[in-house]
């Protein structure tokens, strides 16, 4: 595998749960927006703020897993360590963004 390219999701039951995990956050950023035009409380808005912070997180996750697996089926590699380094190659690139 290129030390630059991540294997597209082309499994349909893969990306159905990670655009249905997108559409829940999608509502729950309305329903933010919604709190904040109806002049919600800050703290209820904040724990809203976290929560939906937190789904993304763990679609991103989700994502990271699903390019770990692919790399580590990669068939480009010719050895164990290469499939590990890409696997940590991937892990480190995007999970500095997951906190």
């Amino acid at each position: 595998m290129a030390p630059e390219s991540i294997t597209p999701i082309v499994d349909d039951a893969e990306r159905r749960k990670i655009i249905n995990r997108l559409r829940r956050l999608e509502g729950q950023i309305r329903g933010l927006q919604s709190m904040i035009e109806s002049g919600q409380e800050c703290d209820a808005i904040l724990t809203q703020v976290m929560a939906a912070k937190s789904a993304l997180n763990q679609v991103g996750l989700h994502v990271i897993g699903h390019a770990m697996k692919r790399c580590l089926i990669d068939e480009e590699a010719t050895t164990r360590d290469e499939v590990i380094d890409e696997a940590i190659r991937v892990f480190l690139k995007y999970s500095s963004c997951v906190k």
